[in-house]
């Protein structure tokens, strides 16, 4: 774990709400001159904290109106098998996360597709060639409460 100042915890606060203000605009928020706040940021940069910069897109705007939380239960719990998912789990790109878990279940996606008809091919048609997968639990969302991206700093 890095131990992080309060100027880094104020620069990656400010970062993950706006990735794309200015260097200069920066150092003025935080009260350091534009050289040292860039030298900052690229430290941050260089040692993995910040892992890089995205445009959060609305999803619903773009067609993909449907949010799916799956857990799965695997039937094979040797590591070739785990291995095995995680390799055909990170090629589908329906699939925006996936956490092996503890508990009863083996892993939790989040999936985001057009339609309910269009899980259902990903789910039929890609989800269960996967091999040694047993049960899939599905949850359709309804509404998001919230939905950040931000990690707390304090």
């Amino acid at each position: 774990m890095v131990k992080l100042d309060d100027i880094n915890k104020k620069i990656l606060s400010i970062l993950q709400e706006n990735s794309s203000i200015t260097n200069s605009d920066l150092a003025k928020t935080i009260g350091l001159a534009p050289a040292s706040t860039l030298e900052r940021v690229k430290k941050l940069e260089t040692s993995g904290i910040i892992k890089g910069y995205v445009a959060l897109v609305d999803q619903k705007k773009i067609g993909k109106a449907i949010t799916v939380f799956v857990e799965i239960s695997m039937i094979n719990h040797s590591a070739d098998s785990i291995r095995n998912f995680s390799k055909n789990i990170a090629s589908l790109p329906e699939v925006l996360e996936c956490h092996h878990i503890a508990g009863d279940k083996d892993f939790l996606l989040k999936v985001v597709t057009e339609n309910i008809e269009a899980y259902r091919i990903f789910a039929l048609d890609k989800l269960a060639a996967i091999p040694d997968i047993g049960r899939v639990y599905t949850f359709f969302t309804l509404d998001t409460i919230k939905s950040s991206t931000g990690i707390p700093l304090s």
